[in-house]
């Protein structure tokens, strides 16, 4: 459905994406996550067909971005991190206004107005002035308009940003509907939970390339992560690295009450830690299995969090 070949882009001396490749199969929830200046919006820009690469192709539908822009948009929904709206027009005359640019009849363009504004929760507030919504109100209308024309890809890019928590889970109804309807989308977030909810695979950019790519399964291999064991002791162990005899292949790290053992399998070794742990009498408070989560993956591959 989407096929990206080294492409490159860059603004003067800042080489905003660097030779990226990478498919995105139709019917698939594809995240491009990425620290800010990364260069996933600059990427979601080209393959949208607002600007042009330096170098490298770009297939969405087989169609080409540069020779086909004009078929390529009229499949495509697009969801920008900027809100665009008309302030001064209610919500009803922005989303009249935007799908007019799509050529539906009029009858059918304001049953679909009818539809959204439903899908959204917003049919009580149909007309009233965008300028009165707050901003989670107009990410959901902005999202609408991009949705009019019944696109089979979407591209959002950060979607949920700065809203309250009842517009961001209206989103998620959303994107779960497009999912259903086999919708295509590209997504990039800085919310780490919506990765790996919607998620069928995820490619992590870092300056500009891409570092690590896959399902989260195998991004959580490829990090070379693995879940620990978090015990909280009543007291401060005494020299306890050099007297419990972990499984082979766990290591131990401690810090003030805590033991934090980690290894691969870990699971499957419990009974035998939790025999170690007994013979040296020590009074566990409590205990918990973490597993690696997309965090802790993006943070080991980029040394840095999702904010910086």
């Amino acid at each position: 459905m989407i096929r990206v070949q080294q492409l490159k882009k860059s603004f003067a001396e800042n080489h905003a994406v660097q030779g990226i490749s990478f498919d995105v199969h139709a019917g698939e929830f594809f995240s491009l996550l990425g620290p800010n200046g990364a260069g996933k919006t600059t990427t979601i820009s080209i393959l949208s067909t607002l600007l042009h690469p330096d170098g490298g192709e770009v297939l969405i539908d087989n169609l080409p971005v540069g020779s086909q822009d004009l078929r390529i948009r009229k499949i495509l929904g697009v969801v920008p991190q900027e809100i665009a709206l008309y302030e001064d027009l209610t919500a009803f005359e922005n989303l009249l206004f935007f799908g007019s640019l799509y050529h539906i009849s009029a009858s059918e363009l304001r049953v679909r107005i009818h539809t959204l504004l439903k899908d959204f929760g917003l049919t009580d507030r149909a007309h009233d002035k965008i300028r009165t919504f707050s901003g989670g109100m107009k990410r959901r209308i902005n999202i609408a308009s991009a949705l009019l024309h019944q696109p089979r890809i979407v591209f959002m890019d950060e979607p949920t940003v700065g809203i309250d928590p009842q517009s961001r889970n209206n989103i998620y109804e959303a994107i779960q509907r497009l999912r259903e309807n086999g919708t295509t989308i590209l997504y990039t977030t800085h919310y780490m939970e919506e990765a790996a909810r919607f998620s069928n695979r995820i490619a992590i950019m870092d300056k500009g390339s891409i570092i690590a790519s896959g399902t989260l399964a195998e991004l959580r291999a490829q990090s070379g992560q693995h879940e620990s064991l978090v015990i909280t002791l009543s007291g401060a162990p005494d020299q306890l690295s050099h007297t419990l005899s972990l499984p082979q292949g766990l290591s131990l790290q401690i810090i003030d009450h805590q033991l934090i053992i980690r290894g691969e399998h870990l699971q499957q070794q419990l009974p035998a830690v939790m025999s170690a742990l007994l013979d040296l009498r020590l009074e566990i408070r409590h205990m918990d299995i973490r597993s690696v989560d997309l965090e802790t993956i993006f943070l080991s591959l980029t040394g840095k969090t999702l904010r910086d």
